[in-house]
Parts: structure tokens; sequence; C-alpha cells
């Protein structure tokens, strides 16, 4: 097949010998088949920012760490510079998410370099050698499915306890490989301690795959999964070994709102001091 632009510099440089071709086509990026490093593998070139259609950026984004204060402030102020460094930022987000997870032991496809702005990858295979189905495109028993469950929740679990959310975790973004499923897609990987949507989008990414799995196994619909991991972390009781029920029973006792809103108020002033003494610090 002809060779698509973001790869060409690849095969220049030899990391990869040739496009085999194109695997799937999504709202941040195209996916290809590629043969390099003696094997065949899967390159990922995402589209820009203008390309995109994915929206609601910045709820995913709040929380990412940057370079530097320069690359913070050019990104707070939304300057020229502060985009461009936002989407390398962006690009970069999956990458060392990957990296981080299989050091934790979370079955993700095995990175193999970032190389102009396009992830090699390895390529996720069925029992047949061929590209290995999303969740929703399988047929499960229900033994299959609570099996699926099980793992999957452990796998959210390990990675909730280096600090990551998925954060658009569904039936399509889960693949059934040989061994079983493999979490792909990381591109709105987020910080579970620096974002302040952190408890809704891991509940979100546990209620998609309960909804999926409980297709072939109704009984999964009645648990209470995410919102038992998540007070088990904020409460720092969390561990990758730990025993959930998926049974929760929420605290309903009445919040003082007001005091909440004047602890938000300060922690809010406070950070713009310490912000404005950094800057002046730098700046002299």
């Amino acid at each position: 097949m002809k060779t698509p632009n973001g790869l060409q510099a690849l095969i220049d440089d030899g990391v990869i010998d040739r496009v085999l071709r194109p695997l799937k086509s999504g709202k941040e990026a195209s996916v290809y088949v590629v043969h390099g490093g003696g094997e065949v593998r899967c390159a990922k070139v995402y589209k820009d920012m203008a390309q995109r259609s994915f929206q609601q950026r910045s709820l995913y984004q709040e929380g990412r760490k940057v370079r530097g204060s320069r690359e913070a402030r050019a990104i707070g102020k939304a300057t020229r510079y502060g985009r461009k460094q936002q989407e390398v930022a962006w690009k970069n987000a999956e990458v060392d998410a990957l990296y981080q997870l299989r050091d934790a032991g979370v079955r993700v496809p095995e990175p193999f370099g970032y190389f102009h702005g396009v992830l090699v990858m390895e390529l996720v295979t069925d029992a047949a050698g061929h590209s290995a189905p999303r969740l929703g495109e399988v047929e499960l028993s229900a033994e299959q499915a609570r099996d699926f469950h099980r793992f999957l929740l452990r796998e959210i679990v390990k990675m909730l306890c280096v600090g990551l959310i998925h954060g658009d975790l569904s039936e399509y973004n889960v693949l059934v490989a040989e061994e079983g499923p493999v979490i792909i897609d990381f591109p709105q990987v987020v910080s579970a301690a620096g974002n302040n949507a952190s408890r809704r989008l891991l509940l979100r990414d546990v209620n998609a795959l309960t909804a999926c799995l409980g297709r072939f196994a109704p009984e999964l619909l009645d648990t209470w999964y995410g919102e038992e991991m998540w007070a088990l972390y904020e409460t720092g009781d969390l561990r990758p070994d730990t025993a959930l029920t998926g049974v929760f029973v929420p605290d309903t006792s009445r919040v003082d709102v007001e005091s909440v809103r004047h602890a938000i108020e300060d922690a809010r002033q406070e950070a713009i001091i310490r912000q404005q003494g950094r800057e002046a610090a730098q700046e002299e």
C-alpha cells in the first residue's frame, strides 16, 4: 500500500521496513499494521488537534504534568507556543502511560518506541494470529463474561494504584487476545490525584465495562465495584491485590456545603499566591 505521510520518516530511519495495511481509524489517530524489528507490529499515527473530533479535551488534560514552568504558563495563557506544548503533552500521554502500566503489570500492548510523533507497539492478535477483535464484537458465555469482568476490574485497580485512570474505557478499547482482554487507547488517561473529574471518570469506566459484560451475566449489573475501589483509594487502603466485594454503602450523612465552599476558595487563593511567588522568583 502507499505509505502514509506520517510513516515515511520511520521507514527512512529504519524503524519500520514497510506498511502492510491500515488497521483502524479513530477520533484521535489512525493505526497501521507494519513490519519492523523482524516482526509484525502496529504504528499509531496521531491526528493533529484541528483534525481530531474528540471533545472536552480540557477535562482530561487537567492535572497532566508538562516539562517546565514556562510551558505550564504558556498552556494556561493559551498562547501559540502554549497550544503547541499542549499538543505535545497530549501525544506523549499515551506513550508515558503504556510504559508505566507495563511496569505495573497491567495487560496493555507492549510499546517499542515513539518516533516522529508515531507510537510503535505490539500488534494484539487472537488465537489464529489475526488482529484481535474488540470486546463489543465477541459473544461470551456467562462464565467468560464473569471472568473477563473480574480480570478487567483487577487491571483498573492496578492502574488506580499507580495513580492513573483510563478515562475512556469501554467495549471499544478492550481487545480480546488469545490470552484474554488487553486494554488499549490511552490518550485520555488522567491523573487520579490531579484531576477533579477523576472519580466520575473512574465510575464511568467501570460502569461501561459492567454494562457490556452484564449482557451475558446480568448479575454483574447489581454490583458497585467502581464506588468501592474509589472509596478504598481515597482512604489509602487500595492495593493491587485488594479483594473487592462489589458491595458499597454510600455515606448519607449531611454535608456542610458552605464549609466545603470556603475550604475550596481558601485552597484556590493559596495556590494563586504560591504560583505568583514562583513566577516572581523566576523573573528575578
